[in-house]
């Protein structure tokens, strides 16, 4: 792999993430797209009718564009099926998820189980449903490199480039950063530079570009993108997999009207049975939607612990 100095490959990067940046609106059916606007002026236009409006978050997994195709017919069944407008939020950041979720301006999110767990401390959420993938509502970090790389451990990445995903991610950040406190070391002191992507599909662009020397990825993602653009993975090799996590899930707030949160439940725990929602469900690799429990993110929590200790 080339070789840059810290400055020139922090510009490379950054051009390369900002060819895949989008704050597009294009709304579709029922659901209206805000990425970044936070006065959230998109909805005066729908506060006038009678059609209430459901404000949904989603943390950003992906990248804009595919985080937005990868949610719309689901979210787009739901507006049908409880009868509400919904707008779609997606900011570049799980911090800002959580503002939103904390400050009452959304009424439901998709987040990573390390944001989960980060607004768990300070904001009034509770989980609304978990998603099902293989049989199982868990899921793992994956630890990849380019298959031409020569890195075959978690060693090898010594010295190296690294791509984080966000602060928050359990997937993205806490797993590499434990591995490397496993070698007696920090993140900033093992690898040569590092930065965040705010994508994991980003990261893995970064790999498989040899852009950057290696990363840490959430495994649903990977194997998503197997199953849909396997030409995007084909030369990525995982270096190692994380022990099982409990999987990214659907929150609400506590105080959320107990009415719609009824609805909600009945919506999502029954996607699964219906001929639509089945096909929905079968493109984003999803088997369905189940109640979750808190204590299933304790294996994060205890990772947290050992990290700040």
């Amino acid at each position: 792999m080339i070789q840059f100095s810290r400055i020139s490959f922090i510009l490379l990067i950054c051009l390369v993430l900002i060819s895949c940046k989008s704050n597009k609106k294009e709304p579709i059916g029922t659901v209206t797209v805000d990425f970044v606007n936070p006065s959230d002026s998109s909805l005066s236009e729908y506060q006038a009718d009678s059609i209430p409006v459901l404000k949904v978050a989603v943390s950003a997994i992906i990248s804009p564009k595919e985080t937005y195709r990868f949610y719309s017919e689901l979210l787009e069944y739901i507006s049908q099926k409880i009868n509400h407008r919904i707008v779609f939020k997606q900011r570049k950041t799980y911090e800002e998820v959580n503002y939103m979720l904390g400050a009452g301006e959304v009424d439901m999110a998709f987040i990573c189980s390390g944001a989960y767990i980060d607004a768990k401390k300070t904001k009034s959420i509770e989980i609304l449903a978990q998603p099902v993938c293989n049989g199982k509502t868990v899921y793992q970090a994956y630890i990849i490199a380019h298959e031409s790389s020569g890195i075959h451990d978690f060693k090898g990445f010594k010295g190296k480039t690294f791509a984080f995903t966000d602060p928050l991610s359990n997937s993205g950040k806490l797993y590499a950063t434990k591995r490397a406190k496993d070698l007696n070391t920090t993140p900033d002191k093992f690898f040569s530079s590092s930065l965040y992507t705010y994508a994991h599909d980003k990261s893995i662009q970064l790999v498989a570009r040899q852009l950057i020397d290696g990363a840490t990825i959430d495994g649903l993602i990977y194997e998503y993108m197997s199953k849909t653009t396997p030409e995007l993975i084909k030369n990525i090799r995982i270096i190692e997999k994380s022990e099982d996590f409990g999987i990214p899930p659907i929150v609400i707030p506590e105080n959320l009207d107990a009415k719609l949160k009824k609805q909600l439940k009945q919506i999502v725990f029954s996607i699964h049975e219906d001929s639509i929602g089945k096909r929905i469900l079968d493109r984003l690799l999803i088997e369905k939607f189940v109640e979750g429990s808190d204590r299933d993110y304790d294996g994060i929590r205890k990772i947290m612990y050992e990290v700040a200790n």
